[in-house]
């Protein structure tokens, strides 16, 4: 799935094809990926070593305005990617958020072009990382006497936001999980089930707890009743301090952006896997059958048989009834017996002797 890698699959194919271009090329591409995300991509030929790359995303949370653009620490984690090869453009093209100098002629060539541009094109996963981290450690700079903190939603696709509940000692992330189909509820529920069970084995103490509900939270309380609204229930996982050190944060993040296309990707895989053993098993019980119905045809065949004999003499039968009329009247003509009967002699001269006309006058034989 393309929205579970970090790197851009459209983004890096078109930047590969202008690397590795024997003549410069000139192109003005629009790219449109998953989560509303946009990249222009200008390049010309009076100009072959740079490339200019702007990428639009959406802001996660609307209720907390970060700065103006993208945050500081955004920038210096994109500009600390290659600095020698990545410089940002200040302002950006109107309608982006930022805009990115790639100079081509600073790309080594082999397989660390490959790489270097890889990690180019994962440019949209290190803004989006960088709006939550920075979300979380403005939340951390707040006053940590309170006890639980609002939830601040966070919109990564506008038909899945989550939560994210700030702590003392945790931060709770909180997803509810809708499904168009019933049976990709079921496969879903059994998944969050089993991931709770496997969180509270010993091989994962280390990973972040998770906890399934039907019903919403109580963090959750006061929220709109469009957002709670769900057939799949809701999800938690309690991130502790652990999690976000070093480089895991930037992972926790990531997986935390991305956790709704883990559930999808995992439904379907199981549908698809569900559906293929049902195939298999149909197929061996078809086979099961077609070798139990072989006697079962032969005596069909063998009764359909008597059947079509029983037809064939019947059927003879008449035509040898009527064959024998026909021969027993064509007997009874020809036949001259010296018996005679009288009966059939007047039929006979009905039938085939002209009738006799008398004239009404009379005369008498001469002598």
């Amino acid at each position: 799935m393309a929205c579970l890698e970090r790197a851009s699959p459209a983004l890096k194919e078109v930047l590969l094809k202008l690397h590795r271009a024997e003549i410069p090329m000139e192109i003005d591409h629009h790219i449109h990926e998953f989560g509303s995300v946009q990249y222009h991509i200008q390049a010309s030929q009076s100009d072959p070593h740079h490339v200019y790359l702007s990428v639009s995303t959406p802001i996660l949370s609307k209720g907390i305005i970060l700065c103006d653009g993208l945050p500081p620490t955004t920038l210096q984690t994109v500009q600390r990617t290659y600095p020698s090869i990545v410089e940002i453009i200040e302002p950006p093209k109107e309608g982006y958020q930022l805009t990115l100098k790639i100079k081509f002629d600073k790309i080594p060539h082999g397989k660390e072009s490959v790489k270097v541009i890889t990690d180019i094109s994962a440019v949209q996963a290190v803004i989006l990382s960088s709006q939550l981290k920075e979300m979380l450690w403005n939340l951390g700079s707040q006053d940590i006497s309170l006890v639980m903190y609002k939830p601040i939603k966070l919109i990564y696709h506008p038909r899945e936001p989550f939560f994210i509940i700030r702590m003392p000692k945790k931060i709770t992330a909180v997803f509810p999980m809708r499904f168009r189909d019933k049976s990709d509820v079921i496969i879903a529920t059994a998944f969050f089930q089993e991931l709770m069970e496997v969180g509270c084995s010993e091989e994962w103490v280390k990973a972040p707890p998770c906890t399934w509900s039907p019903i919403p939270p109580p963090e959750l309380r006061g929220e709109n009743f469009e957002d709670l609204s769900t057939n799949g229930g809701f999800v938690s996982f309690d991130i502790f301090s652990r999690h976000v050190e070093g480089k895991k944060l930037d992972r926790t993040a990531w997986s935390l952006l991305n956790f709704y296309a883990y559930v999808k990707y995992h439904v379907q895989c199981t549908r698809g896997f569900i559906q293929r053993r049902m195939r298999k098993r149909l197929e061996s019980l078809a086979q099961v059958l077609q070798k139990s119905g072989i006697g079962e045809d032969e005596q069909n065949k063998e009764v359909q048989g008597c059947k079509y004999m029983r037809k064939v003499l019947t059927f003879s039968k008449s035509k040898t009834f009527k064959g024998k009329c026909c021969s027993f009247s064509m007997k009874i003509k020809r036949i001259h017996s010296p018996i005679k009967i009288h009966a059939f002699n007047r039929f006979h001269r009905r039938l085939w002797k002209l009738p006799k006309f008398y004239s009404l006058r009379r005369y008498s034989k001469l002598d």
